[in-house]
């Protein structure tokens, strides 16, 4: 959803991704979103590789890359090309050696590229411990690639990497070719595994006792190497395949959305309303995203009509909650919410506020964790209390109402409106292209601590006043709150007391956009 004309801060990190924890989480998020997909963790070879393979593995991700430092795609940066990552070789040894000391080798798929071109490549590779190849920069080279590295400049001169039509039109290319070598590719690899008496790929993965090591005294540069380690075969004593040969656990049988599948099941296929209550608990993760995938399957990117499908929650709930949530959902959670709440919402409508027992003041408590609605493409999310950091980064569609935030917040957004009630972390706004926030300041000066670099500081105007207006409404309708309704009651005044920050390029672009609109009407009238 980002903004043609506005430039975007690429690649922006992972700020939903700290720890082996948090990558984990992201994996069992997947997993609900489509459970019959392969979740692939894709990993830089570098020294201690297998280690982090390792914790991958037990975080349950079904298919491991180890990727060399020779490949990337021609809109790499020269330094990553050049200096970031270790042959391959190094990291998929280690990986593949690592996994089977700690008996976890059974459990996933490894795979390695970074320019694999033939069969003797992927014996190798296999040899080592892969049982998967990434062919990129042979295979686009078959299609008429030249190398001229400048995919990202939309210049490519053979039609490839760009959407010129102009340029598109020497495109030469043709499936048979792609085919052909794939063909070659299998053929040689048919004809080593011949050669070392192997019939199939499955006794070739880990074979390292097949390969041997030549010609390291015959340049100065190598003659003092030990590369053994990379031949090592490691005991086998939990006497597991050397392959994948068992899937993984991903404890998706006893969720809480099996449940909610079950009672909204007429909802879905009958397209009938459906009200419940349901008690939820910290262990109950990334509640509604299996039923925003069964929503998705049946009816599209589209969704259902909105509030289609209504639960009423009442407890703390666990990580994730309505993650990914499709258009029909209106989830209302009583109590509080932990980290990456709403994290992808696609169109969902989730409202937050205290347990009715709670005696708190919601403008100054913390009510739901960090990294709530990272990565929103769609919806809307009234909390009634204070988020925790990062909130809303990279959101690119969705509307939020909230009473304060931590730091970091609506860092990399590139769409969507957030009106903010109360005080705001430090380095706000942090590479925002795109979108719109509205920050509640009676002094009509913006925060100290944020960063405005990207962004401009304005008077709203009259529509983005009653913009501001209507999401008061439905912040206080959804969550009861209390300083929502005093806004409202006093908004003759009040309405005075909002800032607006819109990213600069962002609002040249809109301002571009009007004009042409403009000139297209003059010229029909």
């Amino acid at each position: 959803n980002s903004t043609p004309g506005v430039g975007l801060i690429s690649p922006p990190p992972h700020h939903d991704i700290y720890s082996i924890e948090d990558l984990a989480q992201l994996i069992f998020d997947l997993k609900n979103a489509n459970p019959v997909a392969r979740i692939s963790v894709k990993l830089v070879s570098k020294a201690g590789v297998g280690v982090i393979a390792s914790g991958v593995t037990k975080a349950h991700a079904d298919h491991i890359l180890i990727s060399g430092h020779d490949g990337g795609t021609g809109a790499s940066p020269l330094s990553s090309i050049r200096h970031a990552g270790l042959p391959w070789e190094l990291g998929l040894a280690e990986t593949h050696q690592t996994l089977i000391k700690n008996g976890l080798r059974d459990r996933v798929v490894l795979q390695t590229d970074g320019q694999l071109r033939t069969g003797r490549d992927l014996a190798i590779a296999t040899m080592l411990g892969a049982e998967e190849w990434g062919i990129a920069t042979a295979a686009l080279v078959v299609e008429g690639c030249i190398l001229m590295r400048k995919c990202h400049l939309n210049t490519c001169p053979v039609g490839i990497a760009t959407q010129d039509k102009d340029l598109r039109k020497l495109y030469s290319g043709k499936v048979d070719h792609l085919v052909n070598y794939f063909h070659f590719l299998a053929d040689h690899l048919r004809e080593i595994m011949a050669s070392v008496g192997v019939k199939t790929v499955n006794e070739l993965v880990g074979r390292s006792d097949l390969l041997k090591i030549e010609g390291l005294d015959q340049h100065w540069k190598t003659k003092n190497l030990n590369l053994d380690p990379i031949l090592f075969q490691e005991v086998n004593h939990y006497r597991n395949t050397f392959y994948q040969s068992k899937t993984q656990n991903h404890g998706l049988e006893n969720i809480l959305d099996n449940r909610l599948i079950e009672l909204s099941d007429l909802a879905i296929n009958s397209k009938k309303e459906f009200n419940s209550v349901k008690a939820i608990k910290s262990t109950d993760r990334a509640v509604g995203t299996m039923l925003s995938y069964q929503v998705t399957k049946e009816f599209g990117k589209e969704g259902m009509e909105d509030d289609s499908i209504f639960f009423r929650f009442r407890g703390s709930a666990g990580q994730s909650f309505c993650a990914f949530g499709a258009k029909g959902l209106f989830f209302l959670l009583e109590g509080e919410a932990n980290d990456y709440f709403c994290k992808g919402l696609s169109g969902a409508k989730v409202g937050l506020t205290p347990d009715r027992t709670c005696n708190i003041d919601p403008a100054k408590n913390v009510i739901v964790g960090n990294v709530a609605l990272y990565g929103a493409t769609k919806g809307q999310v009234f909390i009634n209390g204070l988020a925790g950091d990062r909130f809303c980064v990279r959101n690119s569609g969705a509307e939020a109402v909230v009473e304060g935030i931590g730091d970091n917040g609506c860092e990399y957004m590139t769409g969507g409106t957030v009106l903010i009630l109360g005080k705001v972390g430090q380095n706000f706004a942090a590479g925002m292209s795109g979108g719109v926030a509205y920050l509640y300041s009676p002094s009509k000066l913006p925060p100290k601590n944020m960063n405005k670099e990207m962004v401009l500081i304005e008077v709203p105007s009259p529509e983005g006043i009653q913009k501001i207006r209507l999401m008061l409404r439905k912040h206080s309708n959804y969550t009861g709150s209390p300083f929502a309704l005093e806004l409202l009651k006093n908004w003759k005044l009040e309405r005075h007391n909002f800032i607006k920050v819109i990213p600069t390029e962002y609002k040249r672009v809109m301002e571009e956009l009007e004009n042409e609109e403009v000139k297209v009407t003059n010229q029909k009238t």
